[in-house]
């Protein structure tokens, strides 16, 4: 397992107060174990990385992204890379999708998971 230097996870707990509008409305449909019993975790730290959301169980990534991603493509398909390779399925989202259709975003994680169904670990 890989080890989370103390500055990412400071810097983590930071963001988890200043989450995007569209942070916070995807988060108050994954919290509390809503979608299939699973637990989401926000800001969640893996290796040198932050992810907005993290379902460990099920290896899943939601990562949404607002304007500034445009610019940082090169850089966020290199840490997509990264994390695919340690495991992880990763999606992304534009916050518009987000605070537009949000049913639809959730059909689309609800899909992801049930790719994987059989790597979820039940809730205990």
């Amino acid at each position: 397992m890989l080890r989370v230097p103390i500055y990412t996870k400071t810097f983590a707990r930071q963001l988890r107060s200043e989450m995007t509008d569209a942070e916070s409305y995807l988060w108050q449909r994954l919290r509390s174990r809503q979608i299939h019993g699973l637990k989401f975790r926000r800001q969640h730290p893996v290796g040198k990385f932050i992810l907005d959301f993290a379902c460990i169980e099920a290896k899943l990534i939601i990562e949404v992204d607002g304007g500034q991603h445009n610019e940082m493509q090169i850089q966020d398909n290199q840490r997509t890379a990264w994390l695919e390779a340690q495991g992880w399925k990763v999606l992304r989202f534009w916050n518009n999708e987000v605070l537009q259709n949000i049913e639809g975003v959730l059909v689309e994680v609800l899909n992801a998971l049930a790719l994987d169904k059989s790597d979820v670990t039940p809730p205990s």
